[in-house]
């Protein structure tokens, strides 16, 4: 991976974007994508849709959502502690000992969470699972007038962000999840430029995936596209403790994960699997026997229906502070969609055939 790919990365994963508040993610993709796409635009709803080729007949449409799980200040108390609400899914023991940072409107304030020290807990505190409403944030105020010279109600918070570089080229950061899915949508598009693609080529920082996917919903009502494929995270099973028999055999650094079932087209994932194979990029397979969690899901089901399909980022420890990915299969999923655009001629070629 090239110095400007890394630090575009760095820029998504070092950037605020609770879901709803994509912002200040959104400006660092129009930042980095502005010379190579025809088209840019955002939506109403605040999907950042870039494009090639706009007056083409057939469309196909890369989702990656912008926006990664967070909180929201619901509540400042006479002490200046900040009580939140979750925004998406949270496994509440991952929030207890971390730095915080709150997006104030005047800058971010840092802040942590934490719990009574353990020499303070009562035999059945120790036992007991904390509830996320049962935290608190500590941003070193004295007073709630203090805080609220600094913080308003309904300001994002997220856990510290930051990329950290690690051996065998991976590298761990909040919001891995998913913001290597809108590195590759953008960077596909970017290398798709030496293949020539006829397609309408539409690729699209969603926003809002993490409560309903909301925004790919929105954004693919619009574009109406033929094809659509989700770029997005999946569960890496090559660490302790996850089982393997219903979440397949996942490695980093294996290559990106084509997935396969009900919520996929079989000639999208067909077409997949064979341009891999074509131009040698190493991938992995994974079964899915329900409608995906992730922008896949309204994608397949927008106005006549679309066909669908799912290039998944292998993610260790997702939803916490050290989301852990590889930088090779980042780069084999964007050459592949690169590829897979430069081969989309017709529409017609993607109904399931017998």
């Amino acid at each position: 991976m090239q110095s400007q790919q890394i630090d575009f990365l760095k820029n998504l994963v070092g950037t605020p974007g609770v879901s709803g508040y994509e912002q200040q993610v959104q400006q660092v993709v129009r930042d980095y994508a502005a010379s190579f796409c025809d088209t840019m635009t955002t939506d109403l709803h605040g999907n950042l849709i870039l494009c090639k080729n706009p007056d083409a007949d057939v469309r196909l449409m890369l989702a990656g959502h912008a926006d990664q799980i967070g909180l929201i200040v619901s509540y400042i108390d006479d002490d200046g502690f900040i009580y939140t609400q979750t925004v998406g899914g949270w496994d509440p023991q991952q929030l207890i000992g971390q730095r915080m940072t709150v997006w104030g409107s005047e800058g971010p304030i840092p802040g942590v969470i934490a719990r009574k020290a353990i020499h303070l807990l009562e035999e059945g505190e120790r036992k007991k699972v904390v509830k996320a409403k049962d935290l608190w944030v500590d941003i070193g105020a004295k007073s709630r007038q203090e805080a609220e010279e600094q913080v308003q109600i309904g300001d994002q918070i997220t856990l510290q962000l930051g990329l950290q570089l690690m051996m065998n080229n991976r590298a761990n950061s909040p919001a891995m999840d998913n913001r290597t899915g809108v590195w590759v949508v953008v960077e596909a598009l970017r290398r798709s430029a030496e293949l020539n693609p006829t397609c309408g080529f539409y690729a699209v920082a969603t926003v809002q995936e993490e409560i309903g996917l909301r925004g790919a919903r929105t954004a693919a009502h619009s574009i109406d596209p033929h094809i659509g494929i989700a770029v997005d995270v999946t569960h890496a099973t090559d660490c302790p403790t996850i089982g393997k028999n219903q979440n397949g055999d996942i490695a980093l650094g294996g290559g990106p994960v084509i997935v396969r079932g009900p919520n996929i087209n079989p000639e999208v994932n067909a077409r997949l699997k064979r341009l891999a194979n074509e131009h040698d990029v190493p991938f992995q397979q994974k079964a899915l026997g329900r409608a995906a969690p992730n922008d896949s899901n309204a994608l397949q089901v927008t106005r006549g229906g679309v066909a669908a399909g799912i290039l998944a980022i292998p993610n260790r420890y997702m939803h916490s502070a050290v989301e852990t990915i590889c930088l090779d299969d980042l780069e084999h999923a964007a050459d592949l969609l690169a590829q897979f655009a430069a081969s989309v001629e017709t529409a017609e070629n993607f109904i399931p055939k017998v």
